[in-house]
């Protein structure tokens, strides 16, 4: 496991929010869709992209829910650790440091992927690391925007904003362990994704094309969403 002349990829996953915009009575991840938890959706996801040395969930200290959700998320590659905190950068970043503590190395890959995305399929995950395993950065998931980009203020429109060369930020987002725990260090806690403080030490992740599907759950019209998409998966529906 301390190879240095083959890096290896690892996943993380920060699980330590609450979800408040979901409108659940519990943190989001564990909210069941189509017969199971949010976050054992996306669990069973990565778990099946072969590539992946081991999978690490970021909880928050006091989560006392997850191993009922997500019961045999233990083993080679189902890691656990509750050292996640008030912000998701402050839960990354402590999960960098668990993989270090578990033998990761600062030049092996880390695949930062949101619980909540939990239509991702393991083929975006394949093709996310086919295209940045030979990069001098890393990338991220995106979609090119689709939609005319609206400016509010005041509850108004304010002004109409080209489309053109504008992506929307999907995970897993894919950088060297040690450049992004240096990044996020400068970036501070303000930061949302994990490309934002890579981007803000002068460098430019890499754009892979991603899927309309690999949403993120957030909203309650999301849950339903979602609970369609995994169902016609089970019947084996495209």
């Amino acid at each position: 496991m301390t190879d240095a002349s083959s890096p290896r990829c690892f996943a993380l996953l920060p699980c330590a929010g609450v979800g408040a915009r979901s409108g659940a009575a519990m943190p989001k991840q564990y909210v069941e869709i189509a017969g199971s938890a949010m976050v054992a959706h996306t669990l069973a996801a990565l778990a099946r992209v072969p590539r992946l040395a081991a999978t690490l969930a970021v909880l928050s200290p006091d989560d006392d829910q997850f191993e009922s959700h997500v019961p045999g998320f233990t083993g080679a590659r189902g890691w656990v650790c509750r050292r996640g905190g008030a912000q998701r950068a402050d839960t990354v970043a402590q999960g960098l440091e668990e993989l270090l503590e578990r033998g990761a190395l600062p030049h092996d890959w880390v695949l930062v992927h949101d619980a909540a995305r939990c239509l991702v399929r393991p083929e975006w995950v394949d093709r996310l690391i086919d295209a940045c395993l030979g990069d001098a950065v890393g990338g991220l998931l995106a979609l090119p925007v689709a939609d005319t980009l609206k400016q509010a203020e005041g509850g108004r429109v304010a002004a109409t904003l080209s489309r053109v060369d504008k992506w929307s930020a999907q995970t897993p987002q894919m950088f060297r362990l040690g450049m992004l725990r240096e990044a996020l260090r400068a970036a501070g806690t303000a930061v949302t994704d994990d490309s934002s403080a890579i981007e803000a030490q002068g460098l430019r992740p890499l754009l892979v094309e991603g899927d309309s599907e690999n949403l993120k759950v957030t909203w309650p019209s999301d849950f339903m969403l979602a609970e369609r998409v995994l169902a016609a998966r089970a019947k084996g529906t495209p």
